[in-house]
């Protein structure tokens, strides 16, 4: 069986990085735990750990600021949730076709659309393709 790369999120990594994908700048560990606080109890401690839990798994990127660590996800949401569907979809002796068929019968008919418009564009890409 193959093995995912995308990182699984527990909760409290989805939550931080909500406000890492939620924020229009880089974030201190003292910014998303001033968040999270006001709405549980958390640890200071605790938030710079999941923090840089989620830098070696390559989902956020720090930079440092004078004394401290400026933290922003690397990746969307979306981009992320993709590489997800892909790793899903990517487990051998799946049926593909199957699972995505499942997963078209689920969405809305606007998301049929912005589907069938990346699927148009693809197919006009691999055509232009040598060998295609």
């Amino acid at each position: 069986m193959a093995t995912p790369t995308a990182p699984k999120l527990g909760d409290l990594e989805r939550d931080v990085m909500d406000r890492l994908w939620g924020a229009a700048e880089p974030r201190s560990v003292r910014d998303v735990h001033a968040e999270l606080s006001a709405e549980r109890e958390l640890a200071y401690t605790t938030i710079m750990t999941v923090l840089d839990r989620l830098t070696r798994k390559q989902l956020v990127s720090r930079t440092r600021e004078g004394r401290a660590y400026l933290y922003s996800a690397v990746n969307s949401r979306a981009e992320l949730t993709a590489e997800m569907m892909h790793d899903a979809l990517s487990v051998d002796g799946l049926d593909r076709t199957a699972a995505l068929v499942h997963f078209a019968d689920r969405v809305t008919p606007e998301e049929a659309a912005a589907l069938a418009r990346a699927l148009e564009r693809v197919q006009h890409h691999d055509e232009g393709q040598p060998g295609s």
